[in-house]
């Protein structure tokens, strides 16, 4: 149960279809329900999962309101009834806990199908505030009930799990999101002339896409390009700050792509540029990764787990402007360290490996079930 699934929405999407598609693969039935987008069928089979889209009245695929999520648990729970009641799963693994979370709740409460959690940082109250703040005070009070009556809750990050109990005292589990390292393999590594930076996320203030541009508008005397992909309501901010700087040549901005393009653009980039305010573990950062790419971040959440500082990137205070172009300066002015660095993050995403990921679900799944 989740309400965003590739091609809709973003990392936490596609760290469940990753585990899906695995689960499939290690023979088990897998069925799942998420939001219906114009153009997209409302029923299909990918590597052997049957993925279920229902109506919710979502319109876009990088946003959803609190009108489409309230549309998701009215429709989820229809739709799961129907499916349990014919296929009788053994286990629901819900991600997020609002709003895939009420929509789980209800059908476990109906049916007494037990469910696992995994939370990412904006199931958290608290942990990415411009973006949750307003609606967490209205949903807070039915969450609670969502995290105990889960069989198992498991976040993403030590981050994220150390956040969230802060609110919900219940026993988390850490299992982090994974990466295919033999689908995403960079080949021999070499620096492109001149370096070539990359940002991928929405275009939202957790992110900070105009701070991004701020920053590496002060590198303009040294060499570099940069890509910036997705999409959001900033996206027009970006591009006039872009403007304001005469950086036209410098950046290009592709729009909201498909994972399969995002790794694309991540085999002809050497670092991932990603000065975000709030984060839990971003997808794109264990991509970065598995592709190898030197990475300069913010010292938030999940990337703390992701870089090993002077190692495969760096790590700067979220509001450091001057830190965050240090780092960048010292990298775009020495490519044998932006090459070196490069390497370990490859070497460094051998501990996200998602085969380890799945075995670890798959471990979960088996003793929950098993009671």
């Amino acid at each position: 149960m989740i309400y965003e699934f590739p091609p809709v929405g973003g990392g936490g999407g596609q760290a469940a279809k990753d585990i899906c598609l695995g689960l499939a693969k290690r023979g088990h039935e897998v069925r799942v329900i998420t939001s219906h987008l114009k153009g997209l069928p409302k029923h299909e089979v990918i590597g052997g999962v049957d993925v279920i889209r229902v109506s919710s009245g979502r319109r876009k695929a990088f946003q959803a309101n609190l009108m489409d999520m309230s549309g998701f648990v009215l429709a989820g729970i229809w739709t799961g009834l129907q499916i349990i009641k014919e296929w009788q799963p053994d286990i629901v693994h819900v991600h997020f806990a609002v709003p895939s979370g009420p929509a789980t709740w209800v059908l476990h409460k109906l049916t007494r199908t037990p469910y696992v959690l995994t939370v990412h940082l904006g199931d958290v109250p608290g942990g990415v505030p411009e973006k949750t703040h307003k609606w967490f005070r209205w949903v807070y009070p039915f969450t609670p009930s969502i995290w105990k009556s889960a069989a198992q809750a498991v976040a993403v990050s030590e981050f994220t799990r150390s956040l969230a109990r802060q609110q919900y005292p219940v026993d988390i589990q850490v299992i982090p999101n994974g990466v295919d390292l033999v689908k995403l393999d960079p080949g021999k590594i070499a620096v492109g002339h001149p370096p070539r930076i990359i940002f991928a996320g929405r275009f939202m203030a957790q992110k900070n896409p105009v701070g991004l541009v701020n920053i590496l508008a002060e590198q303009y005397d040294n060499p570099w390009s940069c890509a910036m992909l997705g999409d959001g309501p900033l996206r027009q901010d970006v591009l006039q700050v872009i403007r304001e700087h005469n950086l036209e040549e410098r950046f290009t901005l592709p729009g909201w792509v498909s994972t399969d393009e995002v790794i694309k653009w991540f085999a002809q980039s050497d670092i991932l540029f990603m000065p975000s305010l709030s984060e839990g573990l971003p997808v794109v950062g264990v991509q970065a990764l598995a592709m190898g790419l030197a990475i300069v971040a913010s010292r938030i959440g999940g990337f703390t787990d992701l870089v090993n500082p002077g190692h495969n990137g760096c790590l700067v205070d979220p509001h450091d402007m001057q830190g965050f172009g240090n780092a960048l300066r010292g990298l775009l002015s020495d490519q044998d360290l932006i090459k070196n660095q490069r390497i370990a993050s490859r070497e460094h995403a051998k501990l996200f490996d998602i085969n380890r990921v799945i075995h670890d679900y798959e471990a979960l799944f088996s003793s929950v079930i098993q009671g």
